[in-house]
């Protein structure tokens, strides 16, 4: 099963995954890692490392990051450079994003990246309201 470490600025990726659970009940083989105000990047990078070393040696992990280029993605891009045959890393991070990874755990990892990759391009919308006279059928 496929293990995820779900990384972020702040407190952000401990509310996701609270409110992943919430929605889909609690999953097994998940780490949450912050960087926090006060705290240097070997601080995460150490908090990355202890997060990899809950799982087990054979399992594949993919690091859910908040935001490409910033300080989670770099720490979490160098242990992913030296494991590239077992972890990956997909930034974006967002609810639907973590819910849908839940679903397809079971997949190889390269497979998980492509169809979170594709599902977050079409998760985002917006919602059209209809100016009076107009009808909408799908309501």
């Amino acid at each position: 099963m496929l293990a995820f470490i779900v990384v972020s600025h702040g407190s952000f990726a401990q509310g996701v995954v609270d409110s992943s659970y919430m929605i889909f009940g609690r999953q097994n083989k998940v780490q949450t890692v912050t960087f926090q105000l006060d705290e240097e990047p070997e601080d995460l990078t150490a908090k990355l490392s202890a997060a990899v070393s809950q799982f087990d040696a054979d399992d594949q992990v993919l690091f859910l990051v908040d935001l490409w280029g910033g300080t989670p993605f770099n720490a979490a891009s160098r242990i992913v450079a030296e494991h590239t045959e077992r972890m990956g890393l997909i930034t974006g991070l967002n609810l639907p994003m973590l819910i849908e990874a839940y679903t397809v755990r079971d997949k190889p990892l390269d497979e998980v990246i492509a169809h979170l990759e594709e599902t977050g391009k079409i998760g985002i919308k917006h919602l059209e309201l209809l100016q009076d006279g107009e009808e909408d059928d799908a309501l």
